[in-house]
């Protein structure tokens, strides 16, 4: 019997394979109602923790910078956005589980509806790590005129501007970017279409390599930077190494960390269909969803401003031991 469809990824696990829940599993045999008789899948039950995490995790970063004044700088708006693309990931999360396992009768709305969230979501979440990218190139190659030219409404436009463009991302299934009147032509994501999965995972292929272009940019110029500073201040070679290692670590701690994530998902998403076994979609979309759960660490809680934040916050002082020193070029 062919079951109706549910939320992404794709549940159809070929000949043999059981169909799991959503966010993944398939939808409720016709007329059966959603969550009372279907078996609820580990797989299930491991992204909607997976999503609690990442939107109380995000949370916090929301609060923390809502409620410091002196976190409003460019920056720490792109941070923001980041924190806010991440929180509505992990809702969509949550929310596509309640839609496969309590919603009754099922909705393709409801079910639309929390594919579009996923979609939105993850989209602006991708097109903010590339916006801090671009922000943190500027800083760096216009480093005399950043400040003046980077102003926080300009930063403001932008933002919103990208914003606007994933909330369209997000429409799409809603408005006929779903495959929930032809199964035979469901992607992996479904209820998104092979057609369509293939042009979303093109695209972020394309952002991954126009950030990483841009790293590596970085990284040149922070080197650079790094030698100038070095022989105006006469600093040791040993010390100037040492910065400019610790630099190149963390580029490649975030490109690591977001191709470990995502690159996989994506190129499977590119020749794969809903024929595929369920599992292989499953172990593909749980480590890019958990993109979501280290974006916090590396960008925000790894940021002094931040951690003296956090710490006012929760214990109302700074430790004595708490970095002072402040960040160079070499950095990034």
């Amino acid at each position: 019997n062919a079951s109706e469809p549910s939320a992404w990824p794709s549940d159809a696990g070929g000949p043999g394979t059981t169909a799991p829940g959503s966010v993944g599993g398939a939808g409720p045999e016709p007329g059966s109602g959603a969550g009372a008789g279907a078996a609820v899948s580990p797989w299930d039950i491991a992204l909607c923790a997976t999503g609690t995490a990442v939107a109380g995790e995000n949370a916090l970063v929301l609060a923390v910078l809502f409620y410091t004044p002196s976190l409003r700088a460019p920056m720490f708006l792109l941070i923001g956005s980041l924190a806010l693309a991440d929180l509505l990931a992990g809702l969509g999360l949550v929310a596509n589980f309640a839609v496969r396992y309590l919603l009754r009768p099922p909705s393709e709305a409801a079910e639309l509806g929390a594919a579009g969230l996923l979609l939105a979501a993850f989209s602006a979440s991708v097109c903010s790590l590339l916006a801090i990218t671009v922000d943190r190139y500027l800083s760096l190659y216009n480093a005399l005129t950043y400040h003046s030219e980077r102003t926080l409404g300009f930063t403001c436009a932008m933002v919103l501007l990208m914003w606007l463009l994933c909330l369209g991302v997000g429409l799409l299934p809603l408005l006929g970017w779903n495959c929930l009147r032809d199964q035979s032509s469901c992607s992996i994501l479904r209820p998104v279409t092979k057609d369509n999965a293939a042009v979303l995972a093109v695209t972020f292929l394309l952002l991954f390599a126009l950030m990483m272009q841009l790293y590596l940019q970085i990284c040149k110029i922070a080197f650079r930077h790094a030698q100038q500073i070095a022989v105006q201040h006469q600093f040791i070679a040993t010390a100037q190494a040492t910065s400019t290692r610790k630099g190149l670590s963390t580029l490649s701690l975030i490109l690591g960390t977001f191709a470990l994530c995502w690159i996989p998902f994506a190129i499977y998403s590119l020749v794969a269909d809903s024929s595929y076994p369920v599992v292989y979609t499953y172990s593909l979309a749980l480590p890019a969803t958990c993109n979501s759960l280290i974006n916090p660490i590396i960008y925000a809680f790894r940021n002094p401003d931040i951690q003296k934040s956090l710490w006012l916050a929760c214990c109302g002082c700074i430790p004595s031991t708490f970095s002072s020193r402040p960040r160079t070029s070499s950095d990034v």
